[in-house]
């Protein structure tokens, strides 16, 4: 087993993702999982919490989040900060993924439970961003608008792209979805301020 431990938790989620396409996820036990992956029960649970959070990773992502916030010079406003941390996300945890991201999120479209976990997660995602702007100062208002554009901006350019057949990559579907979110609350993208600068 050894062999396996510098991808363990890849390994675990593609057995995971694999198992759950053929038997389903309700049929899919923690046990049928670690015998796929070649580990045991306790290196499971050294990675996820249950067999939900192979999908969604736990609290990873808001974690990384709040660091960035956190080490990001005190004078960057928080919506480029975040900016920023989207394109790194999407190039070195979600792009190399895509394809069993598409089979995880049909998957999830069909269970009940995921879908609320995977609200959850979004909603975690947006408090530890709120909670990282309020910590650099932000007032409270921007501090959530900022959260909350950032959240949506993330997540209607990952069902694009998981959606996408032709294979554009995850930042020119965030590239879009941010100059869409620009034109709809007429602003300029690219601004300094947030989304962007009223036109």
């Amino acid at each position: 087993m050894g062999r396996w431990a510098p991808d363990t938790r890849e390994r675990l989620r593609e057995a995971a993702v694999d198992l759950f396409r053929e038997r389903g996820f309700a049929a899919t036990t923690v046990p049928d999982i670690v015998e796929r992956a070649g580990v045991t029960r306790r290196t499971f649970f050294r990675h996820f919490s249950d067999k939900r959070e192979v999908f969604f990773g736990d609290d990873e992502i808001p974690r990384l989040a709040t660091a960035l916030l956190a080490a990001a010079p005190a004078d960057a406003p928080a919506f480029d900060v975040a900016w920023a941390g989207l394109h790194a996300l999407a190039a070195d945890r979600f792009e190399p993924r895509r394809a069993q991201m598409v089979v995880s999120r049909r998957i999830i479209e069909t269970e009940p439970a995921l879908r609320e976990r995977d609200l959850q997660k979004q909603a975690d995602l947006r408090e530890a961003i709120r909670e990282g702007c309020a910590a650099r100062g932000v007032d409270p208002l921007t501090a959530r608008v900022t959260a909350g554009a950032t959240v949506d901006l993330l997540q209607t350019a990952l069902e694009l792209w998981l959606a996408d057949d032709a294979g554009q990559p995850l930042v020119r579907h965030l590239d879009v979805v941010r100059r869409r979110m620009a034109d709809v609350l007429g602003v300029v993208p690219g601004s300094a301020s947030g989304v962007g600068a009223p036109r």
